[in-house]
C-alpha cells in the first residue's frame, strides 16, 4: 500500500483572491492534475488543507477513483510543515508521497522510482539544485509526522529540518534526470505562470 498526500492548505498569496489549488489549467483545476498523475502509483489520496477549502477541492476532485480523504489543518497557516504532519497522520500505508499543490507536471513515473528508494528508509529527497524538494519526496508516514511535530515544537518552521532526524535518502541531480526532467518540480505560483503552463498542456 502506497499513499498519496497532496498538500493544498497554504494561502497562495501571490495569486490574487482565488485559491490557486482549484484555479483552472486548461479547462482542469491544478490540483486534479497533480492528483490524476500521482493517483497512477498510490492506493489511496489524502488531501491537505483548510476547512474553508474543502468544498471547492472536493468539486475538484469528484469522480476521482481514489475518492480522496482530507485531513484538515486544526490550526491554519502554520506553514508547509504542519501541513505535511496533518496529512501524514490521516495516512493508513506505511509510506507517502507528498507533493505540493501546484505541480501540475509531477511525473509519476519518478514519484514511483522514490516509492522504491525510500524503501528500508525513512525518506527518499530529491535534490535537484542546492535545494531539497520536500513537497515531492516520499517519506515513511508515522516517521515523518513524528519528526515534524518534534522540529514543530522546537520552533522549527524550515520543511528540511524534521529530515535530519530521519534516516534518509538523498536523490541527487543526476540521478533526477535519469528518471524525469526538472519539468517534474515546477510550481505554479502566479497568474502568469498558469497562462504559460496552460499552453503546454
Amino acid at each position: 500500500m502506497r499513499a498519496g498526500t497532496i498538500v493544498a492548505g497554504g494561502r497562495s498569496t501571490r495569486f490574487g483572491d482565488s485559491d490557486k489549488a482549484v484555479a483552472d489549467l486548461a479547462g482542469t483545476p491544478m490540483i486534479r492534475r497533480v492528483a490524476d498523475r500521482l493517483g497512477q502509483v498510490v492506493d489511496e489520496l489524502v488531501v491537505n488543507c483548510r476547512e474553508d477549502q474543502v468544498e471547492a477541492i472536493d468539486a475538484a476532485l469528484s469522480g476521482h477513483a481514489l475518492d480522496p480523504t482530507f485531513a484538515l489543518d486544526a490550526d491554519p497557516d502554520q506553514g508547509p510543515m504542519a501541513g505535511i504532519a496533518t496529512g501524514l497522520e490521516a495516512v493508513d500505508s506505511e509510506y507517502a508521497a507528498v507533493v505540493a499543490c501546484d505541480m501540475p507536471f509531477v511525473d509519476p513515473t519518478f514519484v514511483d522510482y522514490l516509492f522504491e528508494q525510500a524503501a528500508s528508509h525513512e525518506a527518499a529527497v530529491p535534490r535537484p539544485d542546492e535545494w531539497f524538494q520536500t513537497t515531492q519526496a516520499v517519506y515513511h508516514a508515522d516517521a515523518m509526522h513524528d519528526a515534524c511535530r518534534r522540529a514543530l515544537e522546537r520552533g522549527e518552521h524550515k520543511v528540511v529540518e524534521p529530515l535530519f532526524d530521519l534516516d534518509y535518502v538523498v536523490v541527487e541531480r543526476e540521478a533526477v534526470l535519469e528518471h524525469t526532467t526538472l519539468e517534474t518540480f515546477e510550481n505554479l505560483n502566479t497568474r502568469e505562470e498558469f497562462e504559460a503552463a496552460a499552453e503546454r498542456f
